[in-house]
């Protein structure tokens, strides 16, 4: 056999045994910053916007003097006059009412059926992941630190959730027989918090 032959039959088969590891090989089997940037970005959890939820009519003092209100307040979206307290709420109490102003800043931004009830649930804001900054890993558990900020949805949201303001929070993964996936349950044996736990205990970044 000449050795031309020799090196044409080594390079096809150096070649078919790089496709097949290429097609056993997954992108999910390797946990890297850029997989677990999409498979968080990607979630349920991490998509699913902030509601702000408004109680006008009587609240209760603590709940009128709560620093969205207070806020809300100085936009000039609501007032509020002192009113006997309803059954089951320490004085003092409150009548909260939208503005003028409030009216049409804040009704624009529910539902029509909506925005005449007493309890309204704003969409105010979804979270921006800003970066991976690291990943932990233990036999086939890791825990992945991220940083990420809200971004406003309407004036509401810019009022409440200032987008410079941005947040760490660590989630759990496991590797499993398809590749690393975010642990959406919890169960003793298992390290790691889930993404719903993550996106709640959260530490302000320096």
């Amino acid at each position: 056999m000449s050795t031309g032959l020799m090196r044409k039959i080594l390079i096809l088969a150096l070649c078919a045994a790089l496709g097949l590891l290429l097609v056993s090989c997954s992108p999910r089997d390797f946990l890297t910053r850029r997989l677990a940037t999409d498979l968080i970005s990607a979630s349920d959890a991490f998509k699913t916007p902030q509601q702000f939820t408004l109680q006008t009519g009587v609240v209760a003092n603590q709940d009128y003097l709560s620093p969205e209100y207070l806020i809300l307040q100085q936009h000039g979206w609501i007032s509020a006059n002192k009113v006997p307290c309803s059954p089951g709420l320490a004085p003092p109490c409150w009548d909260v009412l939208l503005t003028p102003a409030g009216v049409d800043t804040v009704r624009a931004l529910v539902p029509a059926e909506e925005a005449d009830k007493a309890l309204l649930f704003i969409p105010v804001a979804k979270r921006d992941l800003v970066s991976v900054t690291g990943i932990t890993k233990q036999g086939n558990l890791a825990d992945v630190d991220f940083l990420w900020k809200w971004e406003p949805l309407n004036e509401v949201g810019a009022a409440l959730y200032p987008g410079d303001l941005h947040y760490i929070s660590t989630v759990g993964f496991r590797d499993y027989d398809d590749g690393w996936r975010i642990i959406i349950a919890q169960s003793p044996p298992r390290s790691g918090q889930t993404l719903d736990d993550a996106l709640k205990n959260v530490e302000p970044a320096q």
